[in-house]
């Protein structure tokens, strides 16, 4: 009996420390400005980071998780915060990891934009990407997600009251990415165009744009700016130039090889103990790094598959 006991004390303090752990971590990173940023330990994850900001007449949502479960935390952190509604949510780009929550929003009222790819691609790139891994309730999960109701070419700006939202679209992680800067707050929201101190997913990447988006966003930014990923923890100019310092070390070890003549298997071992003694410390290094350096050879070599245009 007393066994027993200590097993359901045991029981009832797991799911304790379950319900303590929230799927996101909420930081102000700037007035009436919050990252919510994925909590990788606990049991319902975010997938990804997104955010939220606060402006006179209503709240503009940046990205909404891997989940409806994920979102509908989001919005009650919103509504802790504030009584004004969710007017817009901005999706940074159409990976499952920052749109699944769009529903949850839509429901509230809130018009969901996204560069003009992204509504194309929501439903049938992230079918294609979860491939193997596409569960019955993956593929309804997919099917479902609410697309964007509003989109734009290249950039557009948002108000809220006498806030100014501006949303750029800039190319690099997809071919259909946006940043969203709040200058009154000196941050900015860039999605997968960053990953701080973590390597990236480049299935659907171009780096040698991306690189050049990443100098745009250094030198756009004054001294101070936070800039929040879409994975990893919000971090300044110089993180963002060390994130570009791995696509360019990548690239220029993937052209050396090139040029050597080398291919494949051989390309990847060539290269990835140089990656990984240079940035062995960044998380996925291990998993991803293989991965990093054959999608960088089938760019360079013009075999790569990206989302089609239209």
């Amino acid at each position: 009996m007393r066994r027993i006991i200590w097993l359901l004390i045991s029981v009832v303090w797991a799911n304790c420390a379950q319900r303590a752990e929230p799927p996101f971590t909420l930081k102000e990173v700037g007035p009436n400005a919050w990252a919510a940023i994925d909590n990788p330990k606990a049991p319902m994850q975010a997938g990804a980071n997104a955010g939220f900001v606060i402006g006179d007449d209503g709240v503009v949502v940046i990205d909404t998780f891997f989940s409806d479960a994920a979102a509908k935390r989001l919005l009650v952190a919103i509504q802790e915060r504030t009584k004004l509604p969710v007017k817009y949510v901005i999706n940074t780009h159409y990976h499952i990891d920052h749109v699944a929550g769009n529903a949850v929003f839509a429901k509230t009222g809130a018009a969901i934009f996204a560069q003009r790819n992204v509504r194309g691609w929501i439903h049938s790139e992230n079918l294609r990407l979860l491939g193997d891994f596409l569960t019955p309730d993956l593929k309804a999960q997919t099917e479902s997600i609410v697309a964007p109701t509003v989109d734009y070419e290249d950039a557009t700006n948002l108000y809220l009251g006498s806030r100014a939202i501006q949303v750029r679209s800039l190319p690099g992680h997809t071919g259909g990415d946006s940043i969203v800067i709040v200058p009154d707050s000196k941050v900015a929201f860039l999605g997968d165009l960053f990953w701080r101190n973590m390597l990236p997913t480049l299935i659907d990447a171009s780096t040698k744009p991306w690189v050049e988006t990443l100098d745009a966003i250094a030198a756009m930014s004054e001294p101070g700016y936070t800039f929040v990923p879409g994975h990893g923890e919000p971090g300044n100019a110089t993180d963002v130039v060390a994130f570009r310092g791995y696509l360019t070390t990548l690239r220029t070890l993937v052209a050396e090889a090139r040029a050597q003549g080398k291919t494949g298997d051989a390309l990847a071992q060539s290269i990835v103990p140089k990656l990984k003694e240079k940035y062995g410390r960044w998380e996925f290094a291990e998993p991803v790094a293989k991965n990093n350096v054959l999608e960088t050879d089938a760019e360079m070599g013009g075999t790569k598959r990206v989302p089609p245009t239209d």
